[in-house]
């Protein structure tokens, strides 16, 4: 009787799953029948836990794959562990700095007070790994055929009783024209003018007058951005309200290598022009008497 009882119970528990049931929607108003349905208890609940089912799908694929996790409570950025290992490394250099200024200025403080019996000495300096006591420098094959062919090149040199590494003037220079131009202001040593103003298109690019190494590439207020070449024989070319700058400080460039963009920055400009200046032992010289910018 119990499992009789049993399966009764089952059977009406699926028929009622399984009766069907129709959805109508009606207008208020006119009583007019818009849609119809029919629905099992079934299927609802099938429907409802495919549904639920897709959400959670796509919000954990939102939690873990796009940055809208971010504004989940309790998930971290994600750029967070990279910043904190980029600033535990910024950290530990400059605390290795601090260290060997602490002990630069005790040497210092030792040498004013003449107690240089026990120099401060940072030990994570030394490096006893290698050893250059037994390093034996020879020259190569290559090397020494290189040096050969230099050497016969300055024989012939067109430059004739001038030799390239010790030049007597600055006549003796051949100079490459940084910028082929209109020149709008020459050299006038009174009004401290010391260079010549040239304008060309816009975008041309300003070259190095000779071989040299740029000493200064920096932005001013007054002349924009800058940068500055010293060459052999102490002299020095200046290239001032440049738009953009293509070498940096240190850097070794060679005659007619681009190094700026004309420009008009700076606030002592009117316009698109490069302002060219040479010095030659300190002294400024009047660029066009070694030059034609035409």
């Amino acid at each position: 009787m119990a499992d009789e009882l049993k399966k009764k119970k089952e059977s009406r528990f699926f028929y009622r799953i399984k009766n069907k049931f129709r959805l109508v929607i009606m207008n208020d108003a006119t009583f007019e029948e818009k849609a119809s349905f029919v629905l099992t208890p079934l299927n609802v609940f099938v429907f409802v836990g495919v549904l639920t089912l897709f959400l959670i799908v796509v919000v954990s694929y939102i939690i873990a794959f796009t940055p809208l996790r971010e504004y989940i409570p309790g998930y971290a950025d994600v750029n967070m562990r990279r910043n904190i290992k980029t600033l535990a490394l910024r950290v530990d250099s400059l605390d290795e700095a601090l260290r060997n200024k602490e002990m630069n200025i005790a040497n210092l403080a030792d040498i004013i007070n003449d107690k240089l019996e026990n120099p401060k000495i940072n030990p994570t300096q030394k490096d006893s790994t290698k050893k250059y006591d037994k390093l034996t420098l020879r020259a190569s094959v290559d090397d020494s055929l290189m040096r050969n062919e230099i050497e016969n090149q300055s024989k012939y040199s067109l430059a004739l009783g001038v030799e390239s590494s010790a030049k007597s003037g600055i006549r003796n220079f051949f100079f490459f024209v940084p910028l082929k131009g209109v020149v709008t202001d020459s050299y006038k040593s009174g009004t401290s003018h010391y260079g010549v103003d040239i304008t060309a298109p816009e975008n041309e690019a300003i070259k190095a007058t000779l071989d040299g190494t740029v000493i200064l590439a920096n932005w001013t207020s007054e002349t924009g951005y800058i940068i500055q070449l010293q060459h052999e024989n102490s002299l020095v070319s200046i290239y001032k309200h440049n738009s953009v700058l293509l070498k940096k400080v240190g850097d070794r460039v060679n005659a007619g290598e681009a190094i700026a963009i004309i420009g008009n920055s700076g606030e002592l400009t009117t316009g698109p022009h490069l302002h060219f200046e040479l010095r030659f032992n300190g002294l400024p010289v009047d660029p066009q008497e070694y030059m034609s910018f035409n």
